[in-house]
């Protein structure tokens, strides 16, 4: 077998038996351990001494094979938000797990860039069913039939997300303007309580503006970008923040009894939309180089040098649900436990509710007049 085809592993072959009675052992969320869901056999996840590779980020494109390892996985696409997700030998799937949608397409083989680091599970199934079933037992004016409706269809999975992270040194050239206040002393009439005429002064605020023009540079670690495009970008930003000092090197035993979603943002696209963020942090940085009371930022041109890059998993549990035409998902911080979703809202409730109100105000009215 020659070194590119142990390179490419085919994740359906992955299975880790129990050395007890043989089933298939999942990961234990918190834990280094393999665990079997029937005998409760243990095995420990040899834990690797290796560091973390950030990969050169150009040097990617001009020798792939040699930057990175490549797997063959089997995935499936969602025909109705487009999810895709990869395929574990231990795992069924007859539902999509980002949108709730019955699955009819069949798995096909992908080649994908392999994962560098992985965030393992901390929080467990049972706890995550905890913060679900409180969640939904917070809502208010939810359709009665929800919480029933969203268990039994939804249930919740444990799903691994894709992200990009880069790391880059920027060089800033930029010209603009630095405005320095000045006050200036203002005479004006004015009526006193007497009602008589008089003449007071006040402080102007006025700007003196001036040119400036420099160059800055600036620093970035780990600009973390979601390379996937199944869940809605503001639910899982308010995830954040991710404890990527806990990121261990990919195991595929981290990955038993879990799925993952495919990345569909490439690399390049995910560097363009890296670049937003570390342009943003760049503009500050020119603020505080004009300095000033105020500052304008007429042009700015930026050169990235050193940029490396890290293709991570990061754990989400997730629920899906569908209720009338609608998906709603429900997502948990598989590191930290946040918790964020989407909910229904219950018109009939909202209504009975406000008739109830304007009925209660009616009642006080007659009430105080008699």
């Amino acid at each position: 077998m020659s070194e590119q085809t142990q390179k490419t592993t085919d994740l359906a072959t992955r299975q880790f038996p129990c050395t007890s009675c043989g089933a298939k052992l999942e990961f234990s969320p918190g834990t280094a351990t393999l665990k079997c869901p029937y005998c409760s056999h243990i095995n420990q996840i040899p834990q690797s001494a290796e560091d973390i590779r950030e990969l050169d980020f150009y040097d990617f494109f001009a020798r792939a094979t040699e930057q990175g390892e490549s797997e063959d996985v089997q995935t499936v696409k969602c025909q109705s938000c487009g999810a895709t997700s990869t395929l574990q030998p231990n795992i069924s799937m007859s539902h999509c797990p980002f949108c709730g949608t019955q699955l009819q397409a069949k798995a096909k083989a992908s080649r994908l860039l392999k994962p560098g680091a992985i965030l393992p599970f901390k929080v467990p199934r049972n706890k995550a069913l905890e913060l679900f079933r409180n969640w939904l037992g917070g809502l208010w004016f939810a359709p009665g039939e929800l919480k029933e409706k969203a268990v039994r269809e939804g249930g919740i999975k444990g799903m691994y997300i894709p992200y990009w992270t880069f790391d880059s040194k920027s060089t800033t050239w930029y010209d603009g303007e630095r405005g320095e206040d000045y006050y200036e002393t203002e005479y004006y009439n004015d009526t006193d309580k007497d009602g008589n005429s008089v003449s007071r002064t006040r402080q102007v605020r006025h700007t003196h503006w001036y040119h400036a023009s420099g160059t800055v540079w600036q620093n970035f670690d780990d600009v973390i970008v979601q390379a996937g495009r199944s869940l809605p970008t503001e639910i899982v930003e308010a995830l954040e923040p991710w404890n990527l000092k806990d990121l261990v090197p990919y195991q595929d035993a981290y990955m038993s009894g879990f799925q993952a979603e495919a990345y569909q943002i490439d690399l390049g696209d995910g560097f363009e939309r890296a670049k937003h963020q570390m342009d943003d942090a760049i503009r500050e940085t020119v603020k505080r180089d004009i300095g000033g009371d105020h500052q304008r930022i007429n042009t700015v041109r930026t050169q990235f040098e050193g940029i490396t890059f890290k293709h991570i998993l990061l754990p989400v549990w997730i629920s899906a649900y569908k209720y009338g035409d609608k998906s709603y998902r429900f997502l948990i911080n598989g590191d930290t436990g946040e918790v964020q979703g989407e909910r229904p809202w219950s018109v009939a409730k909202i209504v009975m509710t406000v008739i109830a109100a304007i009925i209660v105000i009616i009642l006080i009215v007659l009430i105080l007049k008699s």
